[in-house]
């Protein structure tokens, strides 16, 4: 990969930068109720029908979009919904720590979000996590209509940024949705499920060459 400068930090959101568990079923219970309208089913055999598909993607990036997709959904109608129904008001909360970090990364580098999820959801999380003013560029769902992973639009977004892919880290919680597809192109990445373990970013980054 060489010794290139790391320029650009790009984020994934849910499950990165917060964890809450509440959220992340009232994501699947959306789908969920989604699904279930679209194949004149019960939400608790919709609910089944997502976790057999997603089974189904076994050795893929088997995220809930993928899931949907492979169902006849589209991602139009099941973000207009999920941006009804999920309420992360009361679920999520400001941490300093994290707080902290991204302000020292947004003095010495771009960083900016990739996410799956829509920009009105991601608007209101990262209000809610205290972060909303640290990012140069957020990419949500609605810019491409393409979840992740998809070369595409991760070609778009290095350019968007101007960097490339080598200039750049991708950090997210789901290797297989997040990093793998930017490590193939030459990015580093940096894998983070707990907040503890995004903390070590820090470190990872002073191990590394930057701007």
């Amino acid at each position: 990969m060489g010794a290139e400068l790391i320029k650009a930090i790009v984020f994934d959101l849910d499950g990165t930068l917060y964890q809450n568990e509440q959220m992340g079923g009232q994501v699947n219970l959306s789908a969920c109720r989604y699904i279930a309208e679209l194949k004149g089913v019960s939400v608790e055999q919709a609910d089944l029908m997502l976790e057999e598909a997603r089974d189904s993607l076994a050795g893929l990036a088997a995220t809930l979009s993928q899931a949907v997709i492979s169902l006849g959904g589209n991602m139009h109608d099941l973000h207009e919904r999920m941006a009804r129904e999920v309420r992360p008001e009361g679920l999520l909360a400001v941490d300093e720590r994290v707080v902290g970090l991204l302000k020292d990364l947004a003095s010495r580098f771009g960083i900016h979000i990739y996410t799956n999820n829509n920009r009105s959801l991601s608007a209101r999380i990262m209000k809610l996590i205290g972060v909303a003013d640290f990012f140069c560029k957020v990419f949500t769902i609605e810019d491409f209509w393409r979840p992740k992973p998809d070369e595409e639009t991760l070609i778009f977004l290095l350019d968007a940024i101007g960097a490339k892919a080598e200039e750049t880290l991708f950090v997210g919680d789901r290797y297989q949705v997040d990093l793998a597809l930017p490590a193939t192109l030459g990015a580093k990445v940096f894998e983070s499920c707990t907040i503890e373990q995004l903390l070590g970013l820090r470190e990872f980054l002073a191990q590394e060459p930057t701007a």
